[in-house]
């Protein structure tokens, strides 16, 4: 935690809004999507979607294939305490929705389902995409699967396994964005980018959550700027963009979102 805090007020200092943009296409991103204060109509289902796992009296038996949770290591968990304490917040959702309404991504890969906040925003930016998400936890995956259905959610393909060996059988897929929400490990996160470099195109856009989880997922995250097939990454804090588009120079923004 106090690795966190010291990255966030370094974040604070160096950071900017859209007047220290000069790429027309990242100010329209930042000015048109990150910045776009209109009070859309699925915010309420969002939220609401939430609350309802906040409010949920279910336990689950949690299987943790990854770095596990900050608060508890007990292997049954409320899903209430789940919702309060891990996954997507509300901002985090609502940035979801309007980053999908504005890429329109056709084809969307989620790593780590969890409760389905993330999922069910994304699901709500596009209801034509088509979204694989998948989860480690056989518990966890089939709770979520039972909640993204009440919800009406249908374009979502919800696949239960360890993630590294279901995403080498996606290796002839092309994703126009996929989330990185599963393993805050070094090691694993830059295993899941490798594996997935394939799958992305000029106009795919990575974006990898909690950079600054540990000193860890920091180090990946500087790995992955530097890649040769990256040419622009945003810093937001709390997530990072990545963007492999070939007309652009090679650029790094630190915005706050």
């Amino acid at each position: 935690m106090l690795y966190q805090q010291k990255q966030y007020i370094k974040f604070l200092l160096k950071s900017t809004n859209q007047h220290g943009v000069h790429s027309p296409f990242i100010y329209s991103l930042v000015t048109k999507c990150f910045y776009d204060r209109k009070k859309h109509e699925a915010y309420q289902a969002i939220s609401s979607y939430k609350k309802a796992l906040r409010n949920s009296p279910e336990k689950l038996s949690v299987t943790d294939l990854g770095a596990g949770s900050r608060v508890t290591k007990a292997n049954r968990r409320s899903v209430s305490e789940m919702a309060k304490n891990a996954g997507s917040t509300k901002k985090q959702a609502k940035l979801l929705f309007k980053l999908v309404q504005y890429f329109k991504p056709n084809s969307i890969l989620e790593l780590g389902t969890s409760l389905g906040i993330a999922t069910h925003a994304t699901a709500m930016g596009n209801p034509e995409s088509k979204i694989i998400s998948i989860e480690g936890c056989p518990n966890i995956s089939k709770f979520t699967k039972n909640q993204l259905k009440k919800n009406g959610v249908k374009n979502v393909s919800l696949v239960t396994g360890d993630i590294l060996k279901e995403i080498k059988k996606l290796n002839t897929n092309s994703f126009d964005l996929v989330f990185f929400d599963a393993n805050h490990q070094k090691e694993a996160t830059l295993n899941y980018f490798e594996s997935l470099l394939q799958t992305a195109h000029n106009d795919s856009v990575f974006i990898f959550d909690d950079i600054y989880w540990s000193r860890g997922m920091t180090e990946a995250w500087e790995t992955i700027k530097q890649h040769p097939k990256v040419t622009v990454t945003i810093d937001t804090f709390f997530w990072g963009f990545v963007f492999f588009r070939t007309e652009q120079a090679k650029e790094h923004f630190t915005i706050r979102a």
